[in-house]
């Protein structure tokens, strides 16, 4: 080996040695949470986990200077499985180029140690090819498939001068170990575009159940807008006619520009729990935040019970990144001791974990007061709360 090859040798084993400390630390809870759900300290997934073999070329004849060739901008809005008792998160990776993909990243714990697999997804396309994919919603369904929806953006031809302007739909795919996935055709509705669309867990008068949220444009909700409800009679060639609103947009409140659902709703005794996120404009620019609510088991497409305000906002460092101040989520598990694993990015930059329990997110969205949509209103509530602790305080005493 020439001195060349030493140097070259000795600087690939320390960016191998620098991404394992990177990967392998432990992560730990932040203390003095709100008793629904715990923060962890450290994101759990960015850029810098992508591995050293997908960044460089680790040939010296090709690259003696040891050079990164792919750089990664950012790792977020993953959707999540728990299989085969692993967490496995399908993260949607952003090239330096603006283009994103997907990769599986795996942990035994669901709080740190989370490793990309060798190999990206490799998606198939539709005969329109997709210019950009990503925030996939993983269902796994009743009828045995894992269902992957996503985000298809292609140009807007309508508008050919305009570079930034863009078409969102529903890009669906299918697989049973997230390895080989089968590209079924884009989702048809009949309301513009499409964004954020989710597929129900279970046959709904034996139909496939959607959650959609449509939109005049690839920004703009437009005039319409909420999270709505739809049925198709199959995934391969999915076609809504027939949208309703199950959670609509308001003044004044975390909703009023757009809402989206997040994950696929989680089924419990009680209901199905169901995490969106909510957007709401400022001087600084749109913010993101993450709410809750519970709809009846029978009909998931009506609404039991939703607390006022948000869930989930971003704190501390959450709040600077590529799109600042925005907590997003489209991936949650539940394991067997039934642990809920709140898998959220912050600032469109890196992925985070809040842990809770079906427990304690039952009581929240069952027992928080709901927004009265008035200062007044908030008023009351509080009011309620503070005469109920002083008496209870006093009789105790």
């Amino acid at each position: 080996m020439t001195e060349q090859q030493d140097i070259f040798s000795t600087k690939v084993n320390q960016l191998f040695r620098q991404h394992e400390k990177l990967v392998s630390q432990p992560n730990s809870p932040v203390l003095n949470g709100n008793g629904i759900y715990q923060r962890w300290q450290n994101p759990i997934v960015t850029a810098e986990h992508a591995p050293v073999f997908w960044r460089y070329d680790l040939n010296s004849d090709t690259n003696p200077l040891l050079l990164e060739r792919i750089g990664i901008n950012a790792t977020l809005n993953s959707g999540a499985i728990y299989k085969d008792g692993k967490y496995l998160l399908v993260v949607r990776v952003e090239g330096n180029d603006r283009k994103s993909f997907f990769a599986v990243a795996e942990s035994a714990n669901g709080v740190d140690n989370f490793r990309f697999w060798d190999y990206p997804v490799t998606m198939p396309e539709t005969d329109d090819p997709d210019t950009n994919v990503y925030d996939m919603r993983l269902t796994e369904h009743q009828d045995g498939y894992i269902y992957g929806l996503f985000c298809t953006e292609r140009k807007d031809k309508t508008q050919p001068n305009d570079m930034s302007a863009a078409e969102a739909q529903c890009g669906i795919a299918r697989t049973k170990d997230l390895v080989n996935w089968e590209r079924l055709p884009d989702l048809i509705t009949y309301s513009g575009q499409q964004r954020n669309v989710v597929l129900h867990p279970e046959f709904v008068d034996g139909k496939y159940a959607l959650y959609t949220r449509p939109q005049d444009g690839f920004i703009s909700v437009g005039a319409g807008g909420g999270i709505g409800w739809g049925l198709t009679d199959s995934m391969d060639g999915a076609e809504i006619n027939h949208e309703v609103i199950v959670d609509a947009k308001h003044y004044h409140t975390i909703t009023e520009v757009k809402n989206g659902q997040g994950p696929a709703p989680i089924k419990t005794a009680k209901g199905w729990l169901h995490l969106a996120h909510g957007v709401r404009n400022t001087a600084a620019g749109l913010r993101y935040v993450l709410y809750m609510f519970l709809t009846d088991l029978q009909q998931p497409w009506k609404i039991t019970h939703k607390p006022a305000g948000h869930f989930i906002a971003p704190q501390g460092a959450e709040r600077v990144g590529d799109v600042s101040n925005v907590v997003f989520s489209n991936g949650w598990v539940v394991n067997e001791k039934q642990q809920v694993f709140i898998y959220y990015a912050s600032s469109d930059t890196r992925m985070h974990v809040a842990t809770s329990s079906i427990e304690q997110l039952l009581d929240y969205v069952m027992n928080t007061p709901e927004d009265g949509l008035r200062s007044a209103t908030s008023v009351q509530t509080l009011n309620d709360l503070i005469s109920k602790n002083l008496n209870y305080m006093q009789g105790d005493a």
